[in-house]
């Protein structure tokens, strides 16, 4: 008897589907994408949905991570406002593409949906906070950043103004924003010779 090769059956059907799921939402945005029309799209029964996922945020969630799981470089050029500049751009960048746009749908549904603000906060927006820490931290020992800095404000010092422009104020994201943010925030938190 011989043995197929490739992925046991269940873990292409679960591509299938998170595949199905993303390009949905790309398509059409969250609110219009449905177990169904995913079931559909996949090639398989909504039940064969229901099995790994409890409803249609998840499986969407996790067919956006899974789309937009790119390894996250960490930028080292020597210097901690230019690495910061670098990570705060690209995020900017990603985040005004269709593609990135979709981020504030979910982030939208995760104020009605306490699981899925998890999943998102754990899964996508920890791990640029991790990077953002780990840039910090770098600057601390070149001894370009206060030895006393308080990590966790600083980061929110830095992103914040970016998500309130993102999802309060619709006012321009771009690399000129990002530049005098990072530029201002530097000023309170750099080490001042």
């Amino acid at each position: 008897m011989d043995k197929k090769l490739g992925r046991p059956r269940s873990e292409k059907t679960k591509t299938d589907i998170l595949t199905a799921s993303y390009d949905l939402l790309i398509e059409n945005g969250f609110d219009s994408v449905t177990v169904e029309k995913i079931a559909e799209r996949a090639g398989v029964s909504k039940a064969t949905i229901y099995k790994w996922w409890p409803n249609k945020a998840s499986v969407v969630m996790d067919g956006f991570l899974n789309a937009t799981s790119v390894t996250l470089p960490i930028p080292d050029t020597g210097s901690t406002i230019d690495d910061m500049f670098i990570q705060v751009n690209n995020f900017v960048e990603f985040i005004m593409s269709r593609k990135g746009n979709v981020i504030t749908e979910i982030i939208a549904q995760g104020q009605l949906d306490s699981k899925l603000a998890d999943i998102y906060r754990n899964a996508y927006f920890k791990p640029r906070r991790n990077i953002s820490k780990q840039i910090l931290e770098r600057g601390i020992l070149r001894g370009e950043l206060r030895k006393d800095l308080n990590m966790e404000l600083s980061i929110d010092l830095i992103w914040g103004p970016v998500f309130y422009r993102l999802l309060i104020t619709g006012e321009v994201l771009d690399d000129i924003f990002v530049r005098n943010l990072i530029n201002y925030a530097f000023e309170g938190i750099k080490l001042n010779r």
